[in-house]
Formats: C-alpha cells, sequence, structure tokens
C-alpha cells in the first residue's frame, strides 16, 4: 500500500493511492461503517494489522463506495507524509561510491547527524536559498519510516519495527557544512527536507538492498545508483541506531545518498540556483520533486 497525506477543499486528510486515485481511509471506513484513526500519524500506530486491514477493505469495496470516498491525484495537493516526525535522523557517507568520490573512508559505524522538524516540506513545494548561503546541494535518499518504538534491535528483528519507506531530499548548504566540524548547521535550514510522495508500506517493498535511486536536476541526470551501494543496510542501520537512541513512531531515518551530488561534480561543481527543478526517483516509492527559490526579504 501506497499512503499519502494530502489537502483538499475540505482540509488534511489521509488515504491509500490507487491508481490515479487517492481514497480517503477514514471516511472510506466510516462508509463500511468500519473505523480508522483520523491522523496518518495515528494510523501508523496500528501497524501492518492496519495496512492489511485497509488493503483488505479496499480489495473487497464496491466500485461505488471507492468512487464516493476518493479523488483523482490531480485533484488535490500531496503533502509531506509526516509532518512533525520525533526526530528526523540522517547518515552519512552511506554509500560505498558517494565515500569514494568524496575521497573519504568507508566507516565503520554509520556517521550520523539530526536535522530539525522545521526543515520538512513536501512534494512540489519550494526549497528555499537563503541569500547568504553560495553551495546548495541535493542529496536523494531513501528514508525509513518507523512503525513502533525500537531500542537495542538486533538486526535480525529490526524489519518488524519498519512502518515504510519514503524519499527524502537531504539538502545542504556545503558552504556551511564545510566550514564547520559536523553538519547540523549546514543541513538545518527551514524547507531542507523535502520529503514524500508517499509512504510505501513494508509489505509492498520487502526487499530494499537494490532499488534504483535517480536524481535530475531540470531534467539532466546527476545521480543514478541503487541501494545495493549501502555501506549498512536498512536493518543493520536501525541495530546501530536503536543501541544509541530510543527509535520512536514515526521517526524518520534518511539513510545516506549516492554518487552524485552536486558539490563532487567534476570537473567543476553544479550547484543549486533559483529555479532549478530538483526531481529524485526511488524505484517503487514514486517521484519527488521541488523547485529552488531564492529567499529574498530574509535580513542580513
Amino acid at each position: 500500500m501506497k499512503l499519502v497525506r494530502y489537502r483538499n477543499e475540505k482540509g488534511e486528510n489521509y488515504g491509500a493511492l490507487v491508481n490515479d486515485r487517492v481514497v480517503c481511509l477514514p471516511k472510506f471506513a466510516k462508509h463500511l461503517n468500519e473505523e480508522f484513526p483520523e491522523r496518518l500519524e495515528d494510523f501508523i500506530t496500528l501497524g501492518i494489522k492496519g495496512v492489511e486491514k485497509a488493503e483488505k477493505l479496499i480489495e473487497d469495496a464496491k466500485e461505488k463506495d471507492f468512487r464516493q470516498t476518493s479523488q483523482q491525484v490531480k485533484e488535490i495537493t500531496l503533502l509531506a507524509p509526516i509532518a512533525f516526525p520525533p526526530k528526523i535522523v540522517c547518515l552519512g557517507l552511506n554509500y560505498v561510491d558517494h565515500a569514494a568520490e568524496a575521497n573519504a573512508t568507508i566507516p565503520d559505524e554509520p556517521i550520523i547527524f539530526i536535522k530539525p522538524h522545521t526543515t520538512i516540506i513536501g512534494p512540489n513545494e519550494k526549497i528555499v536559498k537563503p541569500r547568504f548561503v553560495r553551495q546548495l546541494d541535493y542529496e536523494a535518499e531513501l528514508a525509513i519510516v518507523i512503525g513502533r518504538k525500537a531500542k537495542n534491535v538486533s538486526v535480525s528483528e529490526a524489519k518488524a519495527y519498519i512502518f515504510g519507506y519514503t524519499i527524502l531530499n537531504d539538502v545542504s548548504a556545503r558552504d556551511f557544512q564545510f566550514k564547520d566540524k559536523q553538519w547540523t548547521r549546514g543541513k538545518s535550514f527551514d524547507t531542507f527536507a523535502p520529503t514524500g510522495p508517499c509512504i510505501t508500506t513494508v509489505n509492498q517493498l520487502k526487499d530494499t538492498s537494490n532499488l534504483s535511486i535517480r536524481t535530475r536536476v531540470n531534467n539532466g541526470l546527476r545521480q543514478n545508483s541503487t541501494t545495493k551501494n549501502m555501506v549498512f543496510n536498512v536493518y543493520e542501520i536501525i541495530h546501530h541506531l536503536s543501541r544509541l537512541m530510543t527509535l520512536e513512531t514515526c521517526d524518520i531515518i534518511a539513510t545516506g545518498t549516492p554518487a552524485g551530488v552536486g558539490f563532487a561534480t567534476k570537473p567543476k561543481p553544479k550547484f543549486l540556483q533559483a529555479g532549478d527543478i530538483v526531481r529524485i526517483e526511488i524505484e517503487k516509492i514514486g517521484v519527488l520533486e521541488n523547485i529552488v527559490a531564492e529567499e529574498n526579504t530574509l535580513p542580513l
């Protein structure tokens, strides 16, 4: 199942993406004398049982019931699937090809940093480039959505704590990132975590070991790799992180980016400019697209 959060003429809601339509799950369940939570975050707490129940209701529904509780995707505005995650944990240098292009040593343990939730925007929203940022860059990443509290989880148990996967663009101000000895400042500007367009649930995306991941800027292909180049796979990541911190429901874990980022482009870096369109596609999840806009009102 692919789940989306969206806005229509009646406000915000969430639903299941079925072909070119989104069925509003709370409304759909009520129509069938069933019940689902009003918020996607609360639906996620139901885990796989909630997903399977929704899938069964949709599979068994009559066409008229489905049509009465759904809209075409073009009639709604897709939002970031999770607007206020408890935390956004990101990995650095987690792809062999990216470490190579950065002339960096492959880490023995995950290198992590945290982005604030104020970085999150949804599909087609604007990445805001502050006027004083000169080296704006993109990073296409497979992101894990945690389904339940996890602490000291083994690699073999890790899958049971994953609700699903989405796309996150770890937008980075390289001039700030490389100036500091740690990366948080350069990664934490508002709008620096475009996320979406959906959450593909773990029962639909059972294998993440070789997913294609591509980034285009203004239709020019920049990143073209696969998750098989990860240093630590999704289960190893959860194992390592859960030893350090308690992972909570709706936490987002960005698993690192492959080769092809702007700062490493040869012979000259290619940084993002106002008007650039960044389009990230990850196999079995979808496409996340955002445009870069210059911030004109921020006082110096």
